[in-house]
């Protein structure tokens, strides 16, 4: 099955930055690369009081603050006696959804000596809502300062609608990994305990030990936290489904594995390769006559960490397999169109599930995965 290759333009050699406007550039994109961590966590106390040195130094006024729709969650430089005033402006601007500017008798003081006499204050505004606002306190307004507001109020905008993507991505991820918990099959809980209910007379030991990997298989499947675990724990979790397996089908299911050490800390997506070995031994071998052979084999390629999981069953038809991978849900019934999906949203195309099937030949599935990925943790 043929793969889409991404490549990526070659990075560009950096200039010299030799007159003092290359040089304002450059110190107003490294305030705007520190702010951003920050922002990209969304608009909340914590979040505000990480960002707002980086952009009062943007823009180089004496006071800045952000305020959220409720009143203001960060303050930096002087004039902090005006606080209590800003949620005032910041609603009068939301109200009329632009950048406003403020004179002095908005901001009243009695500090002869104060900086801060008028503000412009721009909406921030995430997928067409307004969330907020940055405040800009200056002595006196002009207009190139209410742009720098506006245009950097923008900028911040853009980083929290980004919060708002990797809450989206982190909420659909979740999803995904429920529909593969609901997809676990019945049909292997029941005849899994089964199997453990006809040992406890004829081999009590063998039972209560089954019973135990039972546990723990349903404790790893169903848990709640982390979009992602390591090759070690994935494969401890399948060794004990295929431990439970063979309770069920004695000396017909062979199984072999065959794992380079120095990948088992690689972190793959959680759930990854459960759905793709219980696709083989209910779909390529349970049917089957005879023995049937299932083995997994994890190498190390470079950057990359191969997974094969293989089965000498019954095989499938290649267009039914195109059309789960391409999200037939009909067909779908152990989840390849989900895993395929959750591969290429976290490394890109390069890295969706290839599989290589025919009827009454068998199946093997081929995973590749980044051994180091941006954002890509155990």
């Amino acid at each position: 099955m043929a793969r889409r290759r991404i490549r990526w333009p070659g990075r560009t050699r950096p200039g010299h930055l030799g007159t003092e406007a290359d040089r304002a550039t450059y110190r107003t994109l490294h305030e705007a690369s520190l702010a951003s961590p920050a922002l990209q966590e969304g608009l909340t106390p914590d979040s505000a009081e990480r960002a707002i040195a980086h952009l009062r130094a943007m823009l180089g006024t004496p006071a800045l603050a952000l305020a959220d729709t409720a009143g203001v969650l960060a303050w930096h430089g002087v004039g902090h006696h005006h606080a209590a005033q800003v949620p005032r402006l910041v609603g009068a601007t939301l109200d009329r959804g632009r950048t406003r500017v403020f004179e002095r008798e908005d901001l009243s003081c009695t500090d002869s000596g104060c900086a801060v006499r008028s503000a412009v204050v721009s909406p921030l505004v995430v997928e067409e809502r307004l969330v907020g606002a940055l405040v800009a306190l200056t002595p006196s307004p002009t207009a190139g300062l209410a742009r720098a507001v506006e245009e950097t109020a923008s900028w911040a905008s853009g980083q929290l609608a980004l919060a708002e993507l990797a809450g989206s991505r982190a909420r659909l991820a979740e999803a995904e990994v429920r529909a593969l918990r609901a997809q676990i099959s019945p049909h292997f809980i029941y005849n899994s305990l089964g199997a453990i209910a006809s040992f406890v007379r004829t081999d009590p030991d063998r039972a209560r030990e089954l019973l135990l990997e039972f546990a723990d298989f349903t404790r790893y499947s169903f848990r709640r936290h982390g979009e992602f675990t390591t090759l070690a724990e994935e494969l401890r979790s399948i060794e004990r489904y295929l431990l439970l397996e063979q309770a069920r089908f004695g000396d017909r299911l062979q199984v072999r594995l065959q794992i380079a050490p120095e990948v088992l800390g690689v972190a793959v997506p959680f759930l990854c390769l459960q759905p793709l070995v219980e696709n083989a031994v209910r779909h390529g071998l349970e049917g089957a006559e005879g023995v049937g052979h299932l083995s997994i084999v994890a190498r190390d390629r470079g950057v990359d960490c191969l997974i094969e999981v293989e089965d000498d069953g019954a095989g499938e038809d290649p267009e039914r397999v195109r059309r789960a991978l391409a999200g037939d849900a009909a067909l779908d019934s152990v989840g390849l169109g989900n895993v395929d999906a959750r591969l290429r949203s976290t490394y890109g195309d390069d890295y969706g599930l290839v599989v290589e099937t025919a009827p009454g030949a068998g199946t093997k599935v081929i995973v590749r995965v980044p051994k180091f990925a941006a954002g890509v943790s155990a």
